[in-house]
């Protein structure tokens, strides 16, 4: 077996998303229970803002900026950086947020001989530079690359083949995973491989990703 990245993306597929947590966002801010409605894709219909992103109507830093804004109003506060919104919603409740299923796979991807990354859109722009110190996960990793600073952003064909340069590989030895579809279909016309993250069935999208890789199953078998 030849050795290829797992290259995550992070917000959504290496931490549960906003919208799965927002019960322990109310509780850290202090919100009565249900106050936060919007749940993006876990309920479209309800959400006009995220169906606006969907359409690329507006851009994902656009939706998160009208959510920071309308979550700091309701604390009574003026919040214009979505890492002051992370930060106070998690706060030192991070671990909490990680998704076990991607821990799992990448250390699984790693035992196998893999690299692995992560490529975000805005990891320290919204997480704040203290993560990467906080959370093992991190520690994992090979290579890191974050739009904050190199101003490339997802689907952009040149932020997957930069992943991929500093990866030292091709991008085809690369399986790329990510919660937005765009990002999948840019990482496939960049040439890796590519999976769907169902934020409502996160477990399939790893199990597929690793079976890209070659990785064997928790049976020992190897995946066709």
């Amino acid at each position: 077996m030849k050795p290829g990245a797992l290259v995550l993306d992070f917000g959504g597929v290496v931490t549960r998303t906003l919208f799965e947590t927002h019960a322990l966002t109310e509780r850290r801010l202090g919100l009565a229970p249900g106050t936060l409605t919007w749940r993006g894709p876990f309920d479209p219909a309800s959400d006009p803002l995220w169906r606006d992103m969907q359409a690329d109507k507006i851009s994902e830093r656009d939706y998160w900026v009208v959510r920071t804004r309308e979550v700091g109003a309701l604390v009574g506060e003026q919040w214009d950086r979505m890492d002051t919104f992370v930060q106070r919603a998690r706060g030192d409740d991070m671990d909490k947020t990680i998704r076990p299923e991607a821990v799992s796979a990448l250390e699984r991807a790693k035992a196998a001989g893999h690299k692995l990354a992560v490529l975000s859109n805005e990891l320290d722009l919204f997480y704040g530079t203290e993560l990467r110190h906080r959370l093992p996960v991190m520690k994992l990793l090979d290579v890191v690359v974050d739009a904050t600073y190199t101003g490339i952003l997802k689907p952009d064909a040149r932020a997957y083949a930069l992943c991929a340069q500093q990866l030292g590989l091709p991008p085809a030895a690369c399986v790329f995973v990510d919660d937005q579809l765009r990002n999948v279909e840019g990482a496939q016309r960049a040439g890796m491989q590519a999976v769907h993250l169902d934020v409502a069935q996160p477990a399939a999208a790893f199990a597929r990703a690793l079976a890209l890789l070659g990785v064997r199953d928790d049976a020992g078998a190897q995946p066709r």
